[in-house]
């Protein structure tokens, strides 16, 4: 702070001068970006953790049309073994014990697709059975580490995103 005194008379200015001004909004600025940095991770681990809950409720869903049908999952198209397991096309079994309107009450979607359209080309959440229907693996594209998967063997991880998605006959044994 300067203090500027007019030598004829006793009035003294007090004031900051432009490079203190500068100093502080840089400061500033630093703490700023650093909270908006942080808090943009906390956002993407919060949406990680959403899907994995969705994928537990798809879980429990799959397990109980299983129980229901002779152990048996639901199966996709041949044309088409994997598939977005939210998507009403996918051909279930013809019984009364459908997979959307029998276990789960509705088909939750990934936090940044919330009306089932996900932007830039990403990957809701997919489901792949074996050709026998007995086993299922459930995956989704995290934000922060590859691709949360879960088997119907009880298996969970996460899978790095080289070398295509997740399958079922490569991880769910």
């Amino acid at each position: 702070m300067i203090k500027i005194q007019n030598p004829k008379s006793k009035i003294q200015k007090l004031g900051f001068t432009l490079i203190e001004l500068l100093v502080v909004i840089f400061i500033i600025g630093i703490l700023a970006s650093l909270t908006l940095a942080s808090y943009s991770g906390a956002q993407k681990q919060a949406r990680d953790t959403q899907r994995k809950s969705d994928l537990n409720q798809y879980r429990n869903a799959l397990e109980n049309y299983a129980a229901a049908n002779n152990g048996l999952y639901p199966k996709m198209t041949s044309q088409n073994p994997v598939g977005n397991i939210c998507s009403t096309t996918n051909p279930y079994p013809q019984n009364s014990n459908n997979l959307y309107s029998t276990f789960i009450a509705s088909c939750p979607n990934d936090p940044l697709c919330p009306l089932g359209s996900c932007p830039g080309g990403r990957v809701d959440y997919s489901y792949q059975s074996s050709s026998d229907y007995t086993k299922y693996i459930i995956y989704t594209d995290l934000e922060t580490a590859g691709y949360w998967y879960i088997c119907s063997t009880g298996k969970t991880g996460t899978k790095e995103q080289t070398g295509g998605e997740p399958s079922v006959t490569a991880y769910c044994p």
